[in-house]
């Protein structure tokens, strides 16, 4: 697809082998139409469809490899190597330093990178110590989506510098723990950042893959959505990205920006994750294809995900709106107050969306608490056929937790999940609040197919023709009083 080519021009990818069964797009449905017919046409244990492409990162991947001395030289397999690192990003405010070769000195690790003559460049540091154990320890959270808040925030900072952990959080009577090879279905949290105030909501993504050998989590598929129209601090582009990638590249990974949560469904067949991965596949397919935009308020990393699992037929549950007298109230406030209509439109939009597709940790809460009840036989409603799939083959639920690696960056926390909350840890003064200002990144009209959709009307829009025209009524009705 020329159009992902073009995002990846420069990076390192995997593709699909020539007669694999790819992932699909229609070019002139929107994509909740398209995934709906998909899903009808599509048999529920259907072989995956492959997605476009898997963002590598780097060509090369060295394991069980150990920093050596000051972390200047690695050991792999009885060789030493010069250690060197992948250039640091203008805009990354933070880098790896004493306290990262602290951390992981002594233990064994997986890196990605270029190997040269004597050295290796490396771009992702993994520890190879973070994965599953044979017998997770239980822990008894009720099902409410509450006890998965509290479970976040109950440590320090959000566990940033706490240790990797596993709990189980539900097992089927008869199942083992973990194996090597067993299918999963997993979600993704990302936690805030000490140093970005436009990123205390954290991120969220949907994950598939199979237990590595002695319980390895490094190749699970995490499914990242992420604005394709600015040029990231990060680096980062949307993509299937592999879980050591996506949280331990030195710019990209998020485990260098904050906490991370994991809930994981183990599964005795792979055929509900394969039909979700199918269904992602084609979403990133109009996604590169700008057949919709990444939105903040209704279709980002979060929205994206929801709407994905609920056109399939997994009703996530909704939480509904903010407030929307609020939002329609504070139109015209910040309209005014800010001299942007753009401003108050976005204000409109994220106080009337569903908070479980506006907040990552809302959505990580009821799809987790949804999963415990579809597998616990509780889910207190008639099942569609994915969610039958989902109660029949989830064995074991487990809680990760994985803490931000040590760099020279601040320390994140747990995400909020409400205004309330986001205010309440900024500065009052927006001009003290730290932003990063990133450029825009133009995708070119000559990819642009005429075909595509156009986006439908936000929320926002119809909130601007209302006041537009009851203000045009105001005048109308004053004028008429003073000519009568």
């Amino acid at each position: 697809m020329p159009q992902a080519r073009w995002y990846f021009g420069n990076e390192t990818i995997a593709v699909p082998k020539p007669g694999a069964l790819l992932a699909g797009f229609d070019p002139v449905l929107p994509l909740r139409n398209d995934l709906a017919a998909w899903a009808r046409a599509t048999p529920i244990d259907a072989a995956v469809a492959l997605p476009p492409l898997v963002w590598l990162g780097a060509p090369d991947t060295l394991a069980g490899t150990q920093l050596a001395g000051d972390g200047r030289m690695i050991r792999s397999g009885g060789n030493e190597l010069t250690l060197l690192l992948a250039p640091r990003l203008p805009l990354n405010s933070a880098w790896f330093d004493a306290s990262s070769v602290a951390f992981f000195r002594g233990r064994p690790l997986k890196m990605r990178g270029n190997q040269q003559d004597g050295s290796f460049v490396a771009r992702t540091l993994w520890p190879q110590d973070f994965r599953l154990p044979e017998a997770p320890a239980r822990t008894g959270l009720p099902g409410v989506p509450a006890l998965l808040r509290d479970w976040m925030r109950a440590q320090p900072q959000g566990g940033a510098r706490s240790p990797f952990a596993v709990e189980s959080l539900w097992r089927r009577s008869g199942s083992s723990g973990p194996r090597a090879g067993q299918p999963l279905l997993g979600l993704m949290l990302n936690g805030a950042q000490g140093d970005d105030d436009e990123a205390h909501a954290g991120h969220f993504a949907l994950m598939t893959g199979r237990i590595g050998a002695q319980g390895g989590i490094d190749e699970w598929l995490v499914n990242n959505f992420y604005t394709l129209d600015c040029e990231s601090e990060k680096g980062i582009i949307a993509a299937p990205v592999p879980l050591d990638n996506y949280l331990g590249d030195l710019n990209s990974g998020q485990a260098w920006y904050r906490p991370s949560y994991l809930l994981v469904a183990t599964l005795k067949h792979a055929r509900s994750a394969a039909r979700l991965q199918s269904a992602l596949g084609r979403v990133y397919n109009q996604f590169y294809r700008h057949q919709f935009a990444y939105q903040h308020a209704s279709a980002n990393c979060a929205g994206i995900s929801v709407t994905t699992a609920r056109t399939l037929g997994w009703r996530v549950p909704e939480r509904g709106a903010e407030s929307w007298p609020k939002a329609i109230a504070a139109l015209p406030l910040v309209a005014l107050k800010e001299r942007s209509l753009a401003r108050a439109k976005a204000t409109f939009d994220y106080l009337t969306e569903d908070r479980t597709m506006l907040y990552p940790a809302a959505a990580f809460e009821e799809m987790g608490t949804d999963l415990l009840r579809l597998a616990s036989g509780k889910a207190g409603r008639k099942l569609t056929a994915l969610e039958k799939v989902l109660a029949e083959d989830i064995e074991e639920i487990l809680l990760v937790r994985v803490p931000q690696f040590p760099s020279s960056r601040a320390w994140g926390d747990w995400p909020v999940e409400s205004s309330v909350e986001y205010n309440a840890r900024v500065p009052k003064n927006p001009a003290e609040r730290k932003i990063i200002p990133v450029p825009p990144r133009r995708f070119p009209d000559e990819l642009r197919d005429p075909q595509s959709p156009g986006e439908p009307w936000r929320r926002s829009d119809y909130a601007v023709a209302g006041w537009s025209l009851a203000i045009v009524a105001l005048i109308a009705l004053i004028l008429r009083r003073l000519l009568a």
